[in-house]
């Protein structure tokens, strides 16, 4: 019975040392070599190839080559899967120490996802004194396609910008072409008086024109670009292209046709910056790339600019092209606004080159039809490259041209009556034919300290409503307000949407109370908002929308600036009574039939409107400019409503130069329609 135990020990032993020393499964090691290959460790994946492939590719061209076909094509989130083999399968393999595992790759790129079946090749070899299952490589492993030889190529078509397009499909923002002006040394005639003349017309130094010619890669025929012009450059193109020197090719571009009229609107393209490639990083700009600065062309810049079409394919010795990965090109995105670039140009020219911004809007379907900001700048100056002189000059204008005025708020003045007037009539505070007993040009409470609130003219007899917005008397309103009350008048003003920001793709700033977010809590600022002084600050844009409730029954219409939006919504409803919107409505043609805007009172082109001046003192007791303000329609068609405001206009008239520029944006507008 010993000898028997003994004898079962020693044959378990022989066996379990038998089985140690059995070849592995390939498997195993296969599943090591994968999981460096997902972590791009191609280091590691080369210590396991066998001796014939190490013999045949150096450690560092295997690497590199990897690593630059995956950084190239963008490579990530790589998968890999094969058929388990069976026993048989597995064992003939181990018997034969090498064979063949069909392999399913799969890897996401600049083009999409890029898959593939190809086998891989195990063998168990010794190396280092040690056996072990290795892989026989070749590049067929990295693309199918490289099996005999070859390379990558990656062809990139670039999209075509989306276009900006008003509400007739006119251009605000085109694709156009473009030259790109350089020189052929070899066609100078009189060297030093040409680059003169050209530095001269394309706004650069001759030391720039020096140095492009200067580069390594110039010969005395090649074309050397210097910059890109916009076709309607025509006198500056027809001038350089007279200078023996000068070639061109066409190239594309982005164009302007409305120039300073809606600069501020559609913004401009420029060179993309290294600042913004690291901002984007992950929309996989160039440095080429051009890209949306400032107004829609930035606020819509991911529609506009499209997707660029990948193509990613391998080219053999004989120059056949295989494509393995395509995405194809989608272009950008047309943009139509519902602004007419015939009115944007009329209310644009309506204001002479004054500063100033001006609101034109549709009062039944929100549709914004011109929105302007005054002086404007040339766009086009900005998407080829601005010239130093130009933007000095730009930047020293005293009128600020690269302000955008639109998009800013400032004190209304007494267009602002109106509203105060809307609120104190839905809360109760203000009754239309109750007139209030005023007396003389000022008026202020005991405890204001001698604060006091000031009136333009004197009333014979009680002051109600009309005969408030008739003659802008500042005390009936400041009075009317106090006696109303912070709360109710602040929450009334917010019923109009003050203190919120405009429902539109394009950022313009909310209109403000006051200073204080708890609102207006000091009674003398209360007095003083009531007719537009004090610290409220309304946008042009703004102020047309919240004269929309008289013309719509008492509806506030919301604005769009999208032919695709729905027209017609309601932005704030029931804010004013209907009966309320014809009381306003009455006044504010009497304001322009017998009040402070009748200079424009003409009976065949009616209007109703309310005028406004904004005082900008530094101090209480000093002096400071003016902005006219008016708002006003056509008071039987009430089809478009145009806000103004003339910045420091008191040389020319203020109001009532802002009163008659809207009259005559609204006939001219009108008229083209």
């Amino acid at each position: 019975m010993r000898k028997w135990l003994l004898c079962f020990l020693f044959l378990s032993l022989f066996i379990l040392s038998s089985c140690s020393f059995q070849t592995p499964n390939p498997t195993d090691e296969l599943n090591t070599y994968l999981n460096h290959w997902k972590n791009e460790r191609f280091s590691d994946m080369y210590d396991m190839l066998s001796a014939e492939s190490k013999e045949q590719y150096e450690k560092e061209e295997f690497i590199q080559r990897y690593e630059k076909i995956y950084e190239d094509i963008s490579a990530n989130d790589l998968k890999f899967s094969y058929i388990q083999l069976s026993n048989d399968e597995l064992k003939e393999i181990k018997q034969n120490k090498e064979g063949k595992i069909p392999l399913e790759v799969e890897m996401d790129s600049v083009a999409g996802i890029i898959t593939f079946v190809q086998d891989i090749d195990v063998t168990y070899e010794e190396q280092d004194e040690e056996e072990n299952w290795v892989i026989d490589w070749d590049p067929g492993l990295i693309f199918p396609e490289l099996a005999d030889g070859g390379k990558v190529q990656i062809d990139v078509e670039k999209p075509k910008r989306g276009e900006i397009l008003d509400r007739n499909k006119m251009p605000l923002a085109i694709n156009d072409i473009a030259y790109e002006i350089g020189i052929v040394p070899k066609d100078f005639e009189s060297e030093a008086d040409e680059k003169e003349e050209i530095a001269r017309l394309l706004g650069i130094s001759v030391a720039k024109i020096d140095e492009k010619l200067d580069e390594p890669w110039v010969k005395e025929d090649f074309f050397i670009p210097l910059k890109v012009i916009p076709r309607s450059a025509k006198d500056t193109f027809k001038q350089l292209t007279q200078i023996p020197a000068i070639s061109y090719t066409e190239t594309s571009g982005r164009t302007y046709p409305a120039g300073h009229a809606a600069a501020h609107l559609t913004g401009y393209v420029g060179k993309i910056t290294s600042e913004e490639m690291k901002k984007h990083k992950d929309r996989n700009y160039r440095e080429t790339d051009f890209i949306g600065k400032q107004g829609l062309e930035l606020t819509f810049e991911e529609k506009l600019r499209g997707e660029e079409g990948i193509k990613i394919s391998v080219i053999n010795e004989d120059k056949h092209k295989t494509t393995i990965a395509e995405k194809p090109v989608k272009n950008g995105e047309t943009i139509q606004l519902t602004i007419d670039v015939n009115a944007q140009d009329k209310l644009y020219d309506s204001l002479e080159g004054n500063p100033g911004t001006a609101a034109a809007v549709d009062p039944k379907t929100g549709e914004i039809i011109a929105m302007i900001s005054s002086p404007g700048f040339n766009p086009n100056d900005f998407t080829y490259g601005i010239t130093q002189a130009n933007w000095d000059e730009l930047m020293n204008d005293p009128l600020e041209p690269f302000v955008n005025r639109f998009a800013a708020t400032y004190a209304p003045g007494s267009v602002m009556k109106t509203i105060t007037a809307a609120v104190g009539l839905e809360n109760g505070v203000i009754k239309p034919n109750d007139g209030l007993t005023i007396n003389g040009l000022t008026w202020g409470k005991e405890d204001w300290g001698g604060q006091t609130v000031t009136r333009v003219s004197s009333s014979g007899g009680p002051v109600d409503l009309r005969d408030a917005l008739i003659r802008s008397d500042n005390i009936y309103f400041a009075q009317q307000t106090v006696k109303m009350g912070s709360k109710k008048y602040v929450e009334g003003l917010k019923e109009y949407g003050f203190e919120e920001k405009l429902p539109l793709p394009i950022t313009i700033r909310p209109s403000q109370i006051s200073n204080d977010e708890e609102g207006i809590r000091d009674e003398i600022l209360l007095a003083h908002t009531s007719y537009g002084q004090g610290e409220i600050e309304v946008s042009a844009l703004h102020v047309a929308l919240t004269y929309t409730p008289i013309i719509n029954d008492g509806n506030m219409v919301k604005p769009i600036l999208l032919t695709s939006d729905k027209k017609g919504q309601v932005w704030k409803e029931n804010v004013l009574s209907k009966e309320h919107a014809k009381e306003l409505h009455d006044d504010l043609r009497d304001v322009v039939r017998m009040g402070t805007a009748k200079n424009i009172n003409d009976e065949k082109f009616p209007i109703a409107g309310k005028t406004g001046t904004a005082e900008l003192k530094s101090t209480k007791d000093g002096t400071g400019s003016e902005n006219g303000w008016f708002v006003g329609y056509h008071a039987e068609d009430k089809d478009l409503i145009i806000a103004m405001m003339a910045e420091k206009s008191e040389s020319i008239g203020t109001s009532s130069y802002a009163s008659k520029q809207v009259q005559k944006a609204l006939k001219e507008i009108k008229k083209g329609k």
